[in-house]
């Protein structure tokens, strides 16, 4: 149960004065976006752990929070279903959560986060957009395609703009929730192909990597976390090697001097990792492939380790 109400209605914020148009501002009731993650967080046994995070989250949807807000509100989420078992209807409304759309303050489309989430449940994730923002123009005049219009790990814009993985026939109508339009947070597999923005490691056959993904797709269905544990060891075993001047294809993604790095005019970008945190690649817990992302180094040979695979984060037993 939400104690505390939080509503938002949808709203005109200026009308048309000698032919200037219409300013209207685009919202939801924003409570309504954390109601199922918090009953699945009750019935999981979070108690009252559950509804401060539900109220925090929730008003990362406003107007104000700076565009990572959302993402981190997600995160904290995933944090507490990882201290109950890994509860799956949470995680799973954890990352619907992370792609509802934000309010927009004038009909214009809301900024993308431009850095990795901490949880690799969330890799790939963003917000879409209401039906009713321009998607040609970014809330502070932004056009498409420019900076903060593109999410994180993509490097063109969205297609079809307004989309995101849980809504990928476009934006969805303004004030919904994607929870009421979907159970499907469009994180459904380990695959992935070099134009989605999901970041399973795609780099070319001179580096010697191959995709994680594909590598994992010969285990066995009843052994396939123990195939992931063992291509992200490979695959960190390999990205230890990589510098900022190794070859690569555009839009590949992986770890470079601790970063996330991706191939942008055949050179590795790269986006250093918060204080404390590293860039891995992490074994997928529900289906087959890695991901990558920036976690601590406990975290992440917990994650090997918990797949069953030895020898630590490159498997070198370093």
């Amino acid at each position: 149960m939400v104690y505390l109400s939080v509503v938002v209605a949808v709203a005109l914020a200026a009308t048309s004065v000698n032919g200037v148009p219409l300013t209207k501002r685009i919202a939801q009731v924003i409570a309504d976006s954390t109601t199922k993650w918090e009953a699945a967080c009750d019935k999981a046994g979070g108690g009252e752990k559950c509804n401060p995070v539900a109220v925090a989250a929730f008003g990362t949807l406003l107007a104000a929070p700076g565009p990572c807000e959302q993402q981190d509100a997600a995160d904290n989420m995933i944090d507490l279903a990882k201290t109950l078992k890994n509860d799956p209807d949470m995680i799973k409304f954890a990352q619907l959560f992370a792609q509802q759309p934000r309010n927009s303050p004038n009909s214009q489309s809301v900024p993308y986060c431009q850095q990795a989430p901490k949880n690799s449940e969330l890799n790939g994730l963003f917000q879409c957009q209401f039906q009713g923002d321009d998607p040609k123009t970014f809330v502070g005049g932004a056009k498409a395609g420019s900076t903060g219009t593109i999410p994180f790990g993509m490097s063109s814009p969205v297609s079809p703009a307004g989309s995101c993985k849980a809504n990928t026939s476009g934006p969805i109508k303004d004030g919904s929730q994607l929870t009421d339009i979907t159970s499907d947070p469009g994180v459904t597999s380990g695959t992935a192909s070099a134009s989605t923005s999901l970041p399973i490691i795609l780099l070319n056959s001179g580096s010697g990597l191959t995709s994680a993904a594909a590598a994992s797709g010969t285990a066995s269905s009843g052994g396939f976390k123990l195939q992931n544990g063992k291509d992200a060891q490979k695959l960190n075993a390999k990205f230890s090697k990589l510098t900022t001047s190794s070859s690569c294809n555009e839009g590949d993604q992986a770890c470079v001097n601790n970063g996330f790095a991706q191939c942008v005019g055949g050179k590795f970008q790269v986006t250093q990792c918060a204080a404390s945190t590293t860039c891995a690649a992490l074994p997928l817990v529900n289906s087959k492939g890695t991901s990558i992302a920036c976690t601590t180094q406990s975290d992440a040979e917990a994650r090997i380790k918990a797949s069953g695979a030895t020898g630590g984060l490159t498997g070198s037993g370093a």
